[in-house]
C-alpha cells in the first residue's frame, strides 16, 4: 500500500487524480489536505510515500495585475510549495520520499507563432515572460535545492491541460465550439495533456518513486481546428472546417498588438520534443 497526499483541496487536477486513483484503492491510499493558513504545518507527513503538489494560482491576466497581486502568485507559487516540501523532508527524518510539483510549459516563455514551429526539448532553456512563469520557474529552482538521493523531486512541466470541467485556455476552444458555425481549418501542432493521461502518469511517477524534470503529453499533438470541431461533436453540434482564408490568418500572425498575439495564441505552433514511448 502506497500512501499519497494531495496538498489543495480545490484543485481540478487534485480531485480528478483523486477520483482516478478510487479504481486502486487495494494499493493506493489517498489523503487529501489544504494548505491555505497555518494548519498544514501541524500534520506530520512522515507516512506518505509521495505529496503531489497541486496548490496553486494559475490563468492570470498578466497585463492588468497589480504589485501585491504579483507578490501573491510568488508566495503561493514558489515559497508554499518550498515550504511544503521541506516539511515533508524534515518529517521524513531520512526515510526515502517523492515530492512532485505541477510546473508549466509557461516557464519557457508565451513565444509561439501560427508561421513557425517551435520545438521544447530538455535542453531547452527556460525564459518566462512574465511573473506567472517566473513563480513557476523559482519553485523548481528552490525544489532542485533540497532533492537528495532519498528525497526525490518530480517536476511536471504540463501543456494545456483539457478534460471534462477543466478550466483555462480550453474553454476558449469550448466557446468557439459551442458559438460558431465554422472554424479555420490551420495545420498547427500542439503539445496538450488529457487529465486522465496525467492521472495515469503521476500513478506511474509513484509506483516507479522518480525524480526529474518530465513533460506529460498526449501521444499526439493537437491540432487546434480538430480539438474544436470534436467538442462541437460532443455535444451535438457540426461545424464546418474552411482552409480557403489560411493565407490571410498566417498574415494576421505578423501583425503587432493584440490581434496578431490572438490569432498566434489559437493557430500557433507550440510542442515538446516527443521522447520513447511517450
Amino acid at each position: 500500500m502506497k500512501n499519497i497526499l494531495i496538498t489543495g483541496m480545490n484543485s481540478y487536477i487534485g480531485n480528478s487524480f483523486e477520483s482516478y486513483m478510487k479504481q486502486f484503492s487495494n494499493d493506493y491510499q489517498i489523503d487529501k489536505i489544504s494548505v491555505r493558513g497555518e494548519g498544514w504545518k501541524e500534520k506530520n507527513f512522515s507516512k506518505y510515500d509521495a505529496i503531489f503538489h497541486v496548490a496553486g494560482i494559475a490563468h492570470a491576466d498578466v497585463a492588468k495585475v497589480s504589485e501585491k497581486t504579483k507578490q501573491m502568485y510568488y508566495q503561493v507559487n514558489s515559497i508554499l510549495a518550498i515550504d511544503v516540501a521541506k516539511k515533508y523532508k524534515f518529517d521524513l527524518a531520512g526515510k526515502s520520499g517523492q515530492f512532485i510539483y505541477m510546473s508549466s510549459i509557461i516557464i519557457y516563455g508565451e513565444e509561439i507563432n501560427i508561421n513557425k514551429k517551435r520545438v521544447i526539448t530538455l535542453q531547452t532553456r527556460p525564459n518566462p515572460s512574465n511573473f506567472y512563469g517566473d513563480s513557476k520557474l523559482q519553485a523548481e529552482m528552490g525544489l532542485k535545492l533540497i532533492e537528495t538521493k532519498d528525497f526525490h523531486i518530480a517536476i511536471l512541466r504540463a501543456p494545456m491541460i483539457y478534460g471534462p470541467e477543466s478550466k483555462g485556455n480550453y474553454q476558449q476552444l469550448v466557446k468557439f465550439a459551442m458559438k460558431l458555425p465554422a472554424f479555420p481549418d490551420i495545420k498547427n501542432e500542439r503539445s496538450v495533456l488529457h487529465i486522465e493521461t496525467l492521472c495515469q502518469y503521476v500513478k506511474n511517477l509513484v509506483s516507479n518513486q522518480v525524480g526529474g524534470v518530465f513533460f506529460p503529453q498526449n501521444k499526439e499533438y493537437m491540432r487546434t481546428s480538430y480539438m474544436v470541431r470534436d467538442i462541437a461533436k460532443d455535444h451535438g453540434r457540426n461545424i464546418y472546417l474552411f482552409s480557403w482564408m489560411n493565407w490571410m490568418i498566417k498574415l494576421l500572425g505578423y501583425i503587432p498588438g493584440k490581434i496578431g498575439r490572438m490569432t498566434n495564441k489559437a493557430f500557433g505552433n507550440l510542442v515538446y520534443e516527443k521522447v520513447g514511448d511517450e
